[in-house]
């Protein structure tokens, strides 16, 4: 099974791309999808549709495991994040690929099996679990990884298997 992690984001997208098979992971590929500041923001969001496409041709991902946003504080930013996070879901969409969505917490605590887990301590089990020498980067694509993990250890047991098998049917 291959997986796209995606770590939303309209300035940086992190992806991770995972093989999972039998409980081991093999790191494909991860690096970001970047966007220059001062870009107007509808061209801003067609550079990370474009970009992400080209990914997806490239990759072929079965399923995508992408981070649900959670703000608290600055409601500009979220606004736009969570649009730049629709385009990254219409193009697995586009592309009959199914969305799975997890939370930091969820995320933390899949990788290192506590949900307060420090950034650092995700993306070092994140590298420990991948078998990489040194630490994804840039940090927007380790978070990638975690995410596409988090949806090996979580989102493809029982239930969610089945359901993804029959999506995949569908296809």
């Amino acid at each position: 099974m291959r997986i796209i992690g995606i770590d939303p984001g309209y300035a940086i997208v992190g992806f991770g791309i995972v093989d999972y098979m039998g409980n081991k992971f093999t790191t494909i590929n991860y690096g970001a999808i970047t966007t220059r500041a001062g870009t107007q923001f509808c061209n801003r969001l067609k550079i990370i549709y474009d970009d992400l496409n080209q990914i997806i041709d490239k990759y072929k991902p079965d399923q995508m495991a992408i981070e649900r946003l959670y703000f608290t504080t600055n409601q500009k930013t979220a606004i736009e994040v969570a649009e730049a996070r629709g385009v990254l879901m219409l193009a697995a969409t586009n592309r009959n690929i199914p969305i799975a969505e997890y939370t930091p917490l969820q995320v933390k605590q899949a990788v290192v099996g506590y949900g307060k887990a420090q950034k650092m301590q995700v993306m070092q089990m994140t590298r420990q679990i991948l078998g990489l020498k040194e630490l994804p980067k840039p940090d927007d694509a380790a978070d990638a990884l975690a995410i596409a993990i988090c949806h090996g250890h979580c989102g493809l047991s029982g239930i969610n298997k089945a359901l993804m098998r029959e999506m995949q049917n569908l296809r």
